[in-house]
């Protein structure tokens, strides 16, 4: 059976960012930092930044500018250059989750802190078919027996390699003028802000019990 290749952990890295948080009045009789952290985890953590990947938690603040009060604001304004942990595993990255479900568009997988990752049917292990009965994918291997039916079921630890990534600018905007007439039964479909597609399509990759089982 071929080596398994190793699960890398690059998908979190540091990036630089520039905010100007606002600080409440009663907020001041903290240390600047320690307030300043608080917001930009309020406004960042567990969001997606488009083009950036999904913010996770402040490394650390860099540089504070001077703070400014304005005209009817008791608020302090301090621009502030920080480091953010951010999850954006780059391409051809081997990560390993759970298979959340199975449907027609294909493999459906989670790492536990994020949930929009697809294995389409064209990047599963060959052949391959979906159980209508038991809503699951099958890769059907081969073997000097006869072909074996592995199944793809929820729970199951899978390790692939990620070949794609979307970013869907999720920004509140208004309604078209065609959008305005449609009715409220015909919303459309939500779209996940970032999404990764993976692929287990090589050895090695697939479930770890495939390869792992003695």
């Amino acid at each position: 059976m071929p080596a398994e290749p190793p699960a890398q952990a690059r998908m979190f890295v540091l990036v630089e960012m520039v905010d100007t948080v606002r600080t409440p009045p009663w907020q001041f009789e903290r240390k600047l930092n320690d307030s300043i952290a608080e917001e930009l985890n309020k406004k960042l953590a567990n969001k997606v930044v488009y083009n950036v990947g999904l913010c996770i938690c402040l490394f650390d603040i860099t540089k504070l500018e001077d703070a400014y009060v304005f005209p009817g604001d008791g608020a302090s304004h301090t621009k502030v250059h920080f480091r953010y942990v951010v999850f954006h595993p780059f391409l051809d990255e081997i990560l390993i989750g759970k298979i959340k479900g199975c449907s027609p568009e294909g493999v459906h997988v989670s790492l536990g802190f994020f949930d929009d990752i697809l294995i389409p049917p064209e990047s599963l292990q060959q052949p391959a078919k979906f159980d209508d009965a038991e809503q699951v994918w099958v890769w059907e291997y081969e073997t000097e027996e006869g072909a074996h039916d592995l199944y793809m079921d929820t729970g199951e630890e899978i390790r692939f390699r990620v070949v794609d990534e979307s970013f869907v600018d999720t920004s509140p905007s208004g309604p078209s003028s065609a959008e305005a007439t449609t009715s409220s039964e015909e919303l459309p479909k939500k779209e996940a802000p970032y999404m990764l597609v993976g692929s287990i399509s090589e050895p090695g990759l697939g479930l770890l019990s495939w390869w792992t089982s003695s």
